[in-house]
């Protein structure tokens, strides 16, 4: 029960010796699978050449522009996100596979609130060499490692336009809680989105953490590289639509 104030009112719970957390840095996080680094224009030539090939354009279907159909295109947008002076982008580089060490993806902190401790990732595009693999999940998982356990942020959100089944999964997947849809949120491309929030808080993160870290676990794939426990398995009691 919510302890109750002098005037019978309830009121929430105190959050003791809670000072403002510092804002990010663009700092490289480094995990067993993929390097997250932040975004240079030295990355641009290589992240056209593996997110906008002529087939990639379904990659870009909830992003705020189409696939950028040359160089310049793709550096302009690209060069906003790198000059922002509110969201921090970060490329994502794998260190395994056929695409070892060659940017193949994009990950932002966005929503930045050091007072109240709440940052949320998103602006996520995987290559599709990226996509499905054991580096794509550890990219979010060092953002949300170093969000909560280094810069001591309370809240890390997840949100996507409501009919992105694909982000829809991912979050549950990677243990995000469902918290609810925004209608009519945004126009994007001209188009209505509404938008669904999910979120991991910081009593919630040790439990996802410590399944993150099992899923990504050497010993949870073969030789092959084919994983062994899945990681909805480990975060099926975590996530799902459960609501404040």
């Amino acid at each position: 029960m919510p302890e109750v104030n002098e005037f019978g009112l309830p009121v929430g719970d105190v959050v003791r010796d809670w000072e403002p957390r510092p804002r990010p840095e663009p700092v490289t996080l480094t995990g067993r699978y993929v390097r997250v680094v932040p975004l240079s224009s030295a990355h641009y030539a290589e992240l056209f050449t593996t997110t906008c090939g002529p087939d990639d354009g379904a990659l870009w279907t909830y992003r705020p522009i189409d696939r950028p159909a040359t160089l310049p295109d793709l550096w302009m947008h690209l060069a906003a996100l790198e000059e922002s002076a509110v969201d921090l982008t970060f490329t994502l580089v794998p260190t395994e596979g056929d695409h070892a060490g060659v940017p193949a993806g994009l990950a932002s902190y966005l929503r930045i609130e050091p007072h109240t401790g709440q940052i949320e990732v998103g602006g996520i595009l995987f290559a599709g060499a990226l996509q499905r693999t054991r580096a794509a999940t550890e990219a979010i998982h060092l953002l949300m490692r170093h969000a909560f356990d280094e810069l001591g942020y309370r809240r890390f959100e997840w949100k996507c336009d409501s009919l992105n089944q694909p982000s829809r999964r991912a979050a549950a997947r990677l243990g995000f809680v469902y918290e609810g849809r925004f209608r009519n949120h945004m126009i994007t491309k001209g188009r209505n989105r509404d938008t669904d929030w999910f979120s991991v808080t910081d009593g919630e993160w040790p439990a996802v953490r410590a399944a993150h870290e099992r899923w990504l676990d050497p010993a949870n794939f073969d030789a092959d590289g084919r994983q062994i426990t899945a990681l909805s398995e480990l975060t099926s009691d975590l996530a799902g639509d459960r609501t404040a």
